[in-house]
């Protein structure tokens, strides 16, 4: 019998592994601590009295930046924080934070480039404004359907995945823009800044987080409508809270789920993205919870205490789903 050496061997290997072409591509989720993009603006709107306002709209702008969001989320995210910053004696510090949140890279489970918006925002201290990449995208390819590969109104991105604030190229992987700049354009003025009215910008659909119960049905009742202009919508979006809170109870990390779909996940905020909850932790003291809105019919979620949840339900005179 031929005997066939060990550094024959090794040696054919190495030919064969040479030879053969190379024809998987590695892909590489960028990812980021969402919670940091929207902190310091949270922080300037406690400070600047927005009180209770500040967490959900933080919060319903952080969970923009996730894979599974629409082109448009972040903006009209920032919308809110905008609107929100000009009920407050038009903070300048929220607004400065806003125009760098918009701008702040998303997530991209691919490493393709995530698409910008299509829509003019509501508010003009916004306009001109689209996020940046982060370094590792694959900047000859774009997710989703190839209708917002340019900003509104660009031909070109040059360099790619630079923006406004970050004019030099792209964002480190994982980084906060806001621990990078401070002006929100960095070769002139902020969009806006002297006081440019928005009135002529059309309106874009509000970003606050609508009712998600697990099962991804509608809660808000058939009469929403009537409900609304009775103004006797309270009582149902407690008693939709305590539903959904219910609901959430139950939920696990490796519970089904609809793309898209949001949810609290053992005490954590949870987006479902390619068919598997993605999990945010909330801050210490805090636990993700439904909430009834106050001035229209529905509800959000937040990071908020215990004490504060059950205030807000009881505020309704909800006591049960």
């Amino acid at each position: 019998m031929a005997r066939i050496s060990v550094p024959f061997v090794l040696s054919a290997l190495a030919v064969m592994a040479s030879a053969a072409p190379v024809s998987v591509q590695l892909q590489k989720r960028i990812a980021q601590t969402i919670a940091d993009s929207t902190s310091d603006w949270e922080q300037a709107c406690l400070t600047a009295g927005g009180g209770q306002k500040c967490n959900p709209i933080s919060q319903v702008a952080f969970t923009s930046l996730l894979a599974a969001g629409k082109n448009c989320d972040q903006q009209d995210a920032a919308d809110q924080m905008i609107d929100l910053a000009k009920t407050l004696n038009n903070d300048p510090e929220m607004i400065r934070l806003t125009q760098i949140f918009v701008q702040q890279p998303r997530n991209a489970p691919d490493s393709l480039q995530v698409p910008y918006c299509q829509v003019a925002p509501k508010n003009a201290e916004l306009e001109g404004l689209f996020h940046c990449q982060f370094s590792s995208s694959d900047f000859t390819k774009f997710s989703g359907d190839q209708t917002g590969n340019v900003p509104l109104g660009l031909s070109a991105v040059n360099p790619p995945g630079s923006c406004p604030a970050k004019p030099d190229g792209p964002v480190p992987d994982g980084v906060q823009l806001n621990t990078l700049v401070t002006n929100p354009v960095a070769n002139g003025n902020a969009p806006g800044a002297a006081g440019a009215s928005s009135a002529a910008a059309p309106p874009v659909s509000s970003a606050v987080a609508p009712s998600v119960p697990a099962a991804a049905s509608p809660s808000a009742p058939a009469s929403t409508a009537a409900l609304a202009a009775s103004g006797g919508f309270q009582l149902q979006n407690g008693q939709d809270a305590i539903a959904q809170n219910n609901q959430f109870a139950g939920l696990t990390p490796t519970s089904a789920c609809t793309d898209g779909q949001q949810a609290c996940v053992n005490g954590g905020f949870a987006q479902c993205v390619g068919g598997k909850f993605v999990i945010t932790q909330c801050a210490g003291g805090t636990t993700c919870a439904a909430l009834p809105l106050v001035n229209k019919p529905g509800t959000s979620i937040a990071c908020t205490t215990a004490a504060d949840r059950d205030a807000r339900i009881a505020a309704t005179g909800a006591t049960s789903a």
